[in-house]
């Protein structure tokens, strides 16, 4: 077993009476592939939120590869190797694939306000940018206007983005979300085809799609960790039916 690189300790974020988050506590080990589920209002997207330090925990520790982050800011998480998509695709529309690509990988470095630079890629720059355009099925529209391209395609680049920074751990918000079946089949395929290296957390309603993709699920509700387990385990248990995927029908 691969050591633990993201550590939470009864980790809540309250907003006013509120518990969006309630005392959670889990671990996700390096290279290790983890699904978050639950029904809407669960606590997922607030617990990715706290995660990457975009919302502050109201009590309980943060750690990842064994230091505290819990007052990080995010820019500082992820230098550390924290990166995440979001349910909304954000991309340069009038922009080529390539482009947003570049921007993301000049993002984090330290010359990112330098205005006297070329618009086309250079250095170890080519490298990053190809290689996130080869893991995402993108080689073929890397000139392409982002306008253009399918939305499944630009939840892809989104995707891509995410990886220009070689982060460790990546968090997936909906990565299938408004995709056609088609759609996610090519998703699942880039999902699968990350790094090995690469831990992951995944949220996703789409069960199915999600419980082919991880070793281990994590379910929410009411902001609390309802149930853990392997994915057979979750598909058999219960309280899961119930709650989250519905009781079972009677013959």
């Amino acid at each position: 077993m691969n050591k633990t690189l993201l550590e939470l300790t009864d980790v809540s974020i309250h907003f006013g009476a509120l518990k969006a988050v309630d005392g959670v506590s889990m671990g996700v080990a390096a290279g290790e592939r983890c699904a978050i589920l639950g029904p809407n209002g669960a606590g997922k997207t607030t617990l990715f939120n706290a995660i990457t330090g975009m919302i502050p925990a109201s009590k309980g520790k943060v750690r990842f590869d064994g230091a505290d982050i819990t007052k990080m800011a995010p820019n500082g998480r992820a230098h550390r190797g924290i990166a995440r998509t979001f349910q909304i695709t954000n991309l340069f529309f009038g922009l080529t694939v390539e482009e947003n690509l570049l921007l993301a990988t000049r993002g984090l470095g330290r010359t990112k306000f330098t205005m006297m630079r070329t618009g086309l890629a250079q250095g170890d720059e080519h490298r990053i940018v190809d290689s996130a355009l080869s893991r995402c099925h993108l080689d073929a529209k890397r000139d392409w206007l982002v306008k253009e391209i399918s939305y499944g395609e630009q939840r892809q680049l989104e995707l891509a983005m995410s990886l220009t920074s070689s982060p460790r751990i990546l968090l997936l918000d909906e990565p299938a979300a408004g995709l056609s079946p088609a759609e996610r089949v090519v998703m699942a395929e880039v999902i699968r085809g990350l790094p090995k290296t690469l831990a992951l957390i995944l949220i996703e309603h789409d069960i199915d799609l999600a419980l082919g993709l991880v070793d281990r699920v994590i379910c929410m509700y009411q902001g609390g960790v309802l149930v853990q387990g392997t994915p057979e385990e979750i598909r058999r248990n219960p309280q899961v039916q119930e709650i989250y995927l519905g009781r079972p029908r009677v013959a």
